[in-house]
């Protein structure tokens, strides 16, 4: 087996990337502490070509050093918004017709697999801070709330890679 050149991965150019069609999911780091963690976020939207991110309370904002190491150039392709708060965020959302889900570990919460993806509807993806999770203010008003099912001793991901995990159920089953 071979791996393939950067050149025949046929990678989209920025200006591509903003006219291709989106996946229609909005993710939203709510107080993410890490800018590394925001930057493995762009890096993730823009591999699955979603259409933006909302950067909530604390969330680094880009040109951030620790969010460009991570992100590699997908601060340029993907569309950001900074919200001081993550309410006001959330409100864009449901005034936008978003169905907003937490991932978080909750009471009533439904299992990753569970979950009854619509391929006619946009969802925002709300992940919270690496220590207490998404807020409660948030966790009070969401549509839905994700768990993903774990079985050793911490019961925690890492925010991105839990982004990773949720993200790629959602885009295979959308637009798959």
């Amino acid at each position: 087996m071979r791996k393939l050149s950067l050149k025949e991965l046929n990678r989209l150019s920025v200006e591509e990337y903003k006219t291709t069609t989106k996946t229609p999911i909005t993710l939203v780091l709510d107080n993410v502490r890490s800018a590394l963690n925001v930057g493995a976020a762009f890096r993730t939207a823009d591999a699955f070509a979603l259409e933006r991110i909302f950067l909530c309370g604390i969330t680094a904002t880009p040109p951030h050093r620790e969010i460009l190491k991570t992100a590699i150039g997908a601060t340029e392709s993907v569309e950001w918004v900074y919200f001081k708060d993550s309410i006001t965020a959330f409100q864009q959302l449901k005034n936008e017709n978003y169905s907003t889900i937490a991932i978080e570990q909750a009471e009533d919460s439904i299992s990753l697999q569970d979950f009854d993806i619509q391929k006619d509807l946009s969802y925002a993806l709300i992940l919270g801070n690496e220590v207490k999770g998404v807020s409660q203010a948030i966790m009070d008003v969401v549509d839905y709330c994700i768990e993903v099912p774990q079985f050793g001793t911490k019961h925690s991901l890492n925010v991105s890679v839990c982004a990773g995990v949720v993200l790629w159920d959602f885009v295979k089953q959308m637009r798959f």
